[in-house]
């Protein structure tokens, strides 16, 4: 190094190099992806890397992105995933916009014809960059080998820092093949007016604490901000000092441990009777990296309408978004909480608290587990789950049923322990997703929950996860249907079931064509033991539970209703006879 901190010792390099370079020095050792002609050039030279960096080819462009999301929210690194042109760059799109809606760190690396085609509707050719725009936090074309580098690092500081999100670089495939001297950068030089390092004045934490410190009914709302910045101890320390009990959302799920005595629960369209209670109830809400999401919030009208509020984001464009809140703050929650809370008494709210637990009381009696049945129900399968996990499992699932049941009966004691598409509510997520964090290095069973419906979306990465020997669990919950769809059918549309019930393979025929180990359990005695066995096989194995047709998940808030107008019971409660309440 010279006395400026700049690199003497130079290389010439092709683009392709280039690329490999920059992403062992942004400590990347994993990526997912597909070759094709337009990233021929990169996928060569991989060849001189594979000892450093390991590449997983998933069978599904889509699916490199949803493995690369996965092993972010696991490994909270950032997620690299590559795609050729054309069809290739296309099938990203749904696993990009799966990351930007939850705020996942990915960057995505796309082959382009050469530059000389571009715009010449040439074979491959897609406007990926403009394709990109409104589902990444950034998209880049490198049209000059000169800025190859600086773009990849910005890329990666853009991923991870502020609220995190997807970033795409397009590299026309001359500019892989053109040579310079390659330099890394030693600064970055992102997009005027990027500034993610805003923090709350000292008025405003004043304002939050006095707020705090008056309430009588105060609730916190804990969302997927919580982890992404790191905030759990802060969280938690708040909660203890001013007692306050804590809802969280999905995907703030593990924010604060599911055993401790201030957390609530699960709120929203399925959360808690008690918990969506407490919130409409409160006199204070304050939420912590969350957006009052419509699944979290019901009919806005009539949310929480006796509460002040108070938003910690750090995102501004999410304050005053859908909720109009008292206080507004733009920064890290780990930097708000900790500044704020010296300014915070010390306190007690034993009222409030028997409240929320009368309502608790009440509401858990009514709960399907509490229902002897010897019928296979998939609330009873996911609990014996965490049972036989004791709670310790890296949960990834899918979108609809299983995914809610999940929420509400896997009780996550850890951080970024649970791995769902929450904003964008992709099907077919949860199998790659669990091959992604399989490489993240934690030291946990990690069990993919799935639908009939989802892992037929995504089914061909059975062969990614043999190819890989990746150490995964699939939990097939089939019910024959599309169980959320069909729920909505047999609530709001008397029953037409148009489209929903679906057909599958022979799954265990398929596991053994693909080379996994499976599975079938239709019996509750014997789902513990079922799931302990395929827990201790090395490499992948699914158990397929045939579970009852009809089930329903409750409770639920319909949409247009307050969040406290919930069903809690069946609809046809002929079909649920030994369950009624």
């Amino acid at each position: 190094m010279s006395e400026t901190g700049t690199p003497t010792e130079t290389r010439k390099m092709t683009g392709a190099d280039i690329v490999w370079e920059c992403l062992i020095r942004e400590e990347v050792d994993v990526v997912f992806g597909y070759p094709g002609g337009a990233n021929l050039p990169i996928y060569d030279a991989l060849v001189k890397y594979s000892d450093k960096i390991h590449h997983v080819l998933t069978r599904h462009e889509q699916n490199a992105a949803h493995a690369a999301d996965g092993f972010a929210r696991a490994s909270g690194k950032v997620g690299v995933a590559m795609a050729t042109s054309g069809p290739g760059a296309t099938n990203l799109i749904t696993g990009v916009a799966t990351a930007m809606m939850d705020s996942v760190p990915m960057v995505c690396i796309t082959g382009q014809v050469g530059r000389e085609s571009l715009g010449s509707d040439a074979f491959q050719e897609t406007d990926i960059l403009g394709a990109m725009i409104p589902l990444t936090k950034h998209s880049y074309q490198v049209i000059d080998i000169r800025k190859l580098a600086a773009t990849i690092k910005d890329a990666f500081y853009l991923a991870r820092t502020g609220r995190p999100g997807p970033v795409l670089i397009d590299i026309p495939k001359d500019v892989q093949n053109e040579s310079i001297e390659f330099v890394y950068p030693e600064t970055h030089d992102v997009l005027p007016g990027y500034n993610p390092m805003v923090k709350a004045s000292e008025s405003e934490l004043t304002e939050v604490a006095r707020l705090i410190n008056e309430a009588k009914n105060p609730v916190i709302l804990a969302g997927h901000g919580v982890l992404l910045s790191g905030a759990t101890a802060e969280l938690t320390t708040l909660a203890e000092k001013a007692d306050i009990p804590v809802a969280v959302t999905l995907l703030g799920i593990g924010g604060i441990p599911a055993s401790h005595p201030r957390c609530i629960g699960f709120m929203g369209m399925h959360g808690g009777y008690w918990v969506n209670h407490a919130i409409q109830e409160a006199d204070l809400l304050i939420a912590c990296g969350m957006r009052f999401d419509d699944r979290v919030t019901g009919k806005l009208e009539t949310y929480s309408p006796n509460s002040k509020k108070i938003h910690i984001d750090i995102d501004p464009t999410e304050l005053n978004k859908n909720i109009i809140v008292d206080v507004g703050i733009r920064g890290d929650l780990k930097q708000v909480l900790s500044a704020a809370l010296p300014k915070i008494k010390a306190t007690k709210h034993d009222e409030w608290t028997t409240t929320i637990k009368g309502w608790m009381g009440d509401s858990r009696t009514k709960d399907i587990l509490n229902r002897q049945s010897d019928k296979l129900f998939g609330a009873f399968v996911v609990r014996d789950l965490w049972e036989a996990t004791k709670g310790n499992a890296l949960m990834v699932t899918d979108v609809g049923q299983h995914q809610m049941t999940v929420a509400q009966y896997y009780y996550q004691d850890h951080a970024n322990s649970l791995l769902t598409s929450g904003g964008l509510g992709t099907m077919g997520y949860g199998l790659p997703a669990a091959i992604g964090a399989s490489f993240a290095g934690r030291k946990k069973p990690i069990w993919a929950v799935v639908g009939d419906g989802g892992i037929q979306m995504t089914i061909n990465e059975m062969a990614t996860a043999v190819q890989e020997n990746a150490n995964i669990n699939i939990a097939l919950i089939n019910n024959g249907y599309l169980g959320m769809v069909r729920q909505w059918q047999e609530m709001f549309y008397e029953n037409r079931f148009s489209q929903t019930p679906i057909s599958s393979p022979d799954f265990l025929k398929l596991t053994d064509a693909y080379g996994l180990k499976g599975y079938r359990v239709t019996e509750r005695k014997d789902v513990i033991s079922t799931i302990l066995e395929a827990q201790a096989h090395e490499g992948p194995t699914l158990i397929e539970f045939v579970v009852e047709p009809m089930e329903m998940v409750y409770p639920m808030v319909a949409t247009g209703s307050a969040l406290n107008e919930m069903v809690q019971r069946p609809i046809t409660e002929d079909q649920f006879s030994d369950m009624e309440v």
